[in-house]
């Protein structure tokens, strides 16, 4: 009558069809389940004991029913246990699968790691809209090291200020440091006037143009974003010998970095 519903709820096949039985029909003793049903006299037995361990049935001994017994020895009789039981049982699988989710998105990145170093292939992973581009950089929070970052600061103020407010409040938080090179833009420096974070290092390359992009270098990835009118695209590459190349490129660069405030006067007047 409900196997189906009862399947659909995780009981297997068998367990389906005793429950469904008893549901149906009442307390009963093993022998009047194989006797009305397709299963076997072993499966029954091994069946009733998994639904009395889940708490779906209830065993009692009770004496036979049948008057003209004459052996009165009592014997197991199975009561099916309210439907409520499954509905519980549902709710704690589903409980356990949202747990059990958790701790591998938890875990994804090392696990990720792993395989990498054992396929020996760059991860790559491909994000879009608002939400990728905050999941790609919300990912440097895995990092345990400074992030290398190279960014485009009036494309970002543009198209994900508010995203981008809310990780530095968060970073600055979690005492995670960045250093961040700018491109040598007449924004860019009126910027970085009155942006002042304790975790953040930030300076212009003297004549570096603007490269409309973003690309932050942390814990063997790299990843890039690139912000238009027409898309919102982010990637995360996570390799060593791409990280270590980024890294020592970054580092070669920061070495001809200037703090704002150092910058050459370009119209300053030479006598």
């Amino acid at each position: 009558m409900y196997k189906d519903i009862f399947l659909n709820a995780g009981l297997n096949e068998n367990e389906a069809e005793v429950y469904n039985y008893l549901l149906s029909n009442g307390r009963c003793p093993a022998s009047e389940i194989i006797k009305n049903t397709p299963l076997k006299r072993g499966v029954v037995y091994l069946t009733l004991d998994s639904l009395v361990e889940k708490e779906f049935i209830t065993e009692k001994m009770m004496e036979p029913e049948n008057s003209k017994v004459r052996n009165k020895k009592r014997i197991a009789f199975f009561f099916p246990e309210h439907p409520e039981s499954i509905r519980r049982s549902l709710e704690i699988e589903e409980q356990e699968i949202k747990k059990a989710r958790n701790n591998l998105e938890a875990n994804m990145q090392d696990i990720i790691s792993t395989f990498n170093m054992v396929s020996g292939k760059p991860g790559v992973r491909y994000f879009e809209g608002d939400d990728g581009i905050k999941s790609v950089i919300y990912d440097t929070f895995t990092s345990k090291e400074t992030i290398y970052t190279y960014a485009d600061i009036e494309t970002i103020n543009k198209y994900i200020k508010k995203i981008n407010e809310e990780y530095a409040r968060e970073r600055d938080k979690r005492k995670l440091n960045k250093k961040i090179i700018f491109s040598d833009t007449p924004y860019s420096k009126n910027y970085l006037k009155t942006y002042h974070l304790k975790t953040t290092d930030s300076r212009i390359v003297p004549g570096l143009a603007n490269f409309y992009t973003v690309m932050q270098i942390y814990s063997n990835k790299v990843s890039y974003i690139t912000l238009s009118d027409k898309t919102k695209i982010g990637v995360i590459i996570e390799n060593a010998e791409i990280y270590q190349t980024h890294r020592s490129l970054f580092k070669q660069q920061w070495k001809n970095a200037l703090p704002v405030d150092q910058l050459p006067d370009k119209d300053s007047k030479h006598k």
